[in-house]
């Protein structure tokens, strides 16, 4: 439907053949700069200000790509469905199948919202198309350089993903696309430690390095470092939290998080602290060792601001990937129809007014009524404003800042009467 049409009658008059035989496209593009980026080029920019090409990476710094304007495609409204129709602009991703070796089919009763009993545990879920599911590496455990070998569409999940070539012996993984990324490319893993060629570039000694140094080597678009290796401000996506363990924040399409105290920085203001609590008086052995530590604690975790806006500390140790997760736009996608909702497994959703009473607290009834009643869930819980779930007990130690809410958000001001 959404092919370009063809011409394939011989047109009477050869005089229009030419006109009436090129593609007729229906595709549109809306809000798009056509004017051509710059060339891309592995650079670092030295505190001379000059620009001079990085002897161990190739690849390509976020901040060297330009981000293009926001633009969706839409179509010519040839049928009800498509009039609506808007999608983001991916012409970069891989048109054939996936590498089926990193894939299994997704079957069982769970598809459909259904636990192993066969009961309904997660309602609006059923049907749509079949999907196979991508194996995706979110540990990044092996070093080296991989090659970037296509960008993909993964139905499973909203962000994109990237085929990965080990060089050195042809393994292939799949990982979290970055914003930005491109066949062709060169990413590598750092959670095992530096390698040696980098090391003997840095001087051969990690502790005496300059750590902006050791960051313009390897914080780049892609690569996957611990977090006490990633400079304060960098934006990070596919976070762990855990020493070791997998990426668990930051994942789905557009998502980043923001590195804003690492652990060098605590360490010093730790060891200011402990100094001028031992220049203080009064202050008794048993607290002071107390004191440390809780420094020595401290000097562990890195903070970071998610997306949501709360502040967590995290174990220095845990990964963190540089730049921001693909597709960033697909929020503003509209789907167009409501097949096409069902195709993604997505089932309709009824309103309780308009069920009966034994399905809903709000069915039943004589009209548009729910029976002069509190807005309520289909199980009988508060729908709105007034039910309580947050702990008041054993909240979350990791928490910095908690996100804001309803009654920390800044009200509107009020209206000057005149």
């Amino acid at each position: 439907m959404l092919q370009p049409r063809l011409c394939l009658r011989r047109p009477h008059n050869l005089r229009h053949s030419f006109p009436s035989t090129s593609l007729r496209k229906y595709a549109t593009v809306e809000a798009i700069d056509h004017t051509p980026p710059p060339p891309l080029t592995a650079t670092s920019t030295n505190t001379l200000g000059t620009v001079e090409a990085n002897p161990y990476d190739n690849t390509i710094r976020p901040e060297d790509t330009p981000e293009p304007p926001f633009a969706l495609r839409s179509y010519k409204p040839r049928t009800p469905g498509v009039r609506h129709l808007r999608r983001p602009i991916n012409d970069h991703l891989w048109p054939g199948r996936p590498f089926l070796p990193l894939t299994f089919p997704r079957k069982g009763q769970h598809i459909g919202g259904r636990n192993n009993s066969g009961q309904v545990r997660v309602r609006h879920r059923g049907g749509g198309a079949k999907r196979r599911i991508r194996m995706v590496d979110f540990h990044r455990l092996e070093p080296g350089k991989h090659t970037v070998e296509r960008i993909e569409y993964d139905p499973g999940r909203t962000a994109h993903i990237a085929l990965l070539t080990n060089p050195a012996n042809g393994a292939k993984s799949y990982v979290i696309a970055a914003q930005g990324m491109r066949a062709g490319e060169q990413i590598e893993s750092f959670r095992a430690g530096l390698p040696e060629k980098l090391v003997e570039s840095l001087g051969g000694d990690l502790g005496r390095a300059d750590a902006g140094m050791v960051a313009s080597k390897t914080a780049w678009r892609g690569n996957c470092l611990p977090l006490h290796m990633i400079p304060t401000g960098t934006l990070v996506f596919n976070v762990g939290l855990k020493k070791g363990g997998k990426a668990q924040l930051c994942r789905s399409a557009g998502t980043f998080a923001m590195v804003i105290g690492n652990a060098s920085e605590r360490l010093k203001k730790g060891k200011d602290r402990k100094e001028a609590a031992e220049g203080a008086e009064g202050l008794e052995d048993g607290a002071r060792e107390k004191e440390d530590k809780r420094w020595s604690k401290d000097a562990l975790y890195v903070d970071v601001r998610l997306k949501s806006g709360e502040v967590r500390k995290i174990h220095r140790d845990a990964c963190a990937t540089i730049g921001t997760a693909s597709n960033s736009n697909f929020n503003r996608r509209q789907l167009g129809k409501a097949g096409r909702s069902r195709n993604l497994g997505i089932r309709p959703t009824v309103r309780g007014v308009a069920m009966n009473a034994s399905d809903h607290p709000h069915g039943g009834g004589r009209g548009k009524s729910k029976g002069n009643v509190q807005p309520v869930s289909i199980w009988g819980t508060l729908a709105k404003g007034g039910y309580k779930t947050r702990k008041k007990r054993n909240i979350n130690r990791f928490v910095v800042t908690p996100r804001p809410r309803n009654q920390n958000k800044a009200s509107k001001p009020k209206r000057k009467e005149q």
